[in-house]
């Protein structure tokens, strides 16, 4: 349902752009991404842009989806750890190792989990490190959903706590009275939540820079560092 949400606004938006008057929709949309390309540039350098779409829209959709949960009445899809955040894990787990299957080519991809050795002594060790690395990258999906899951779930259950909490106060104080409307206990947490979401969408697109920054070949990290 927000995928599609989405979908609908953005081609909305795509069919009102101009160049020459941009308006305020556009300018915050270009804004964002601007910023967020930014970001993808600094960790993974001049090649981030054929990254920044699915970067991109990761983060959007996280976002939307975490907010959501705010409103009254509303759930974060993001709060269900079997239904969404364990399928972003895993998409953007599929999404990395197709990168680095396609830039290193599976010599290079092997190479790479066995810890790239250069001496003897490193050769020696692949036996060791390759397994240690290969539940290193089975491990990044499920650490991304469980981080996600556990901080957007238990936000909603603060929420939906003090809400509760207020309710039960009200019916206390007003003898019984179910049309006396709760206390707004919840809202000073509403704050905390907008900070909350925004930061948690944020970090799960940035680990997700960071992982695809670690399969790329060296000359795109030495790019990013001249940046």
């Amino acid at each position: 349902t927000m995928a599609l949400l989405l979908a609908l606004l953005f081609i909305g938006l795509s069919r009102k752009l101009d160049a020459r008057k941009p308006g305020r929709l556009q300018m915050a949309a270009e804004m964002l991404f601007g910023g967020l390309y930014s970001l993808f540039q600094t960790i993974i350098g001049d090649s981030a842009r054929r990254y920044t779409p699915y970067l991109g829209s990761l983060f959007i959709f996280i976002w939307f989806n975490n907010l959501f949960g705010l409103i009254p009445l509303g759930h974060a899809g993001t709060s269900s750890f079997a239904n969404t955040t364990f399928a972003l894990g895993g998409l953007t787990f599929l999404y990395v190792q197709g990168i680095a299957l396609k830039e290193n080519g599976i010599g290079g991809w092997l190479y790479h989990l066995a810890g790239s050795p250069r001496t003897g002594l490193d050769w020696g060790l692949v036996v060791l490190f390759f397994p240690l690395h290969l539940i290193g990258e089975l491990i990044k999906p499920l650490s991304l959903s469980l981080r996600l899951f556990g901080n957007i779930f238990g936000e909603d259950t603060l929420v939906a706590t003090m809400v509760l909490l207020g309710a039960g106060i009200s019916y206390s104080v007003s003898g019984g009275i179910a049309h006396i409307p709760g206390l707004p206990l919840q809202f000073p947490f509403y704050f905390l939540g907008l900070l909350s979401c925004t930061i948690q969408a944020l970090v799960f697109t940035l680990l997700s820079t960071v992982y695809i920054a670690l399969w790329l070949p060296h000359e795109h990290h030495d790019e990013a560092h001249a940046h």
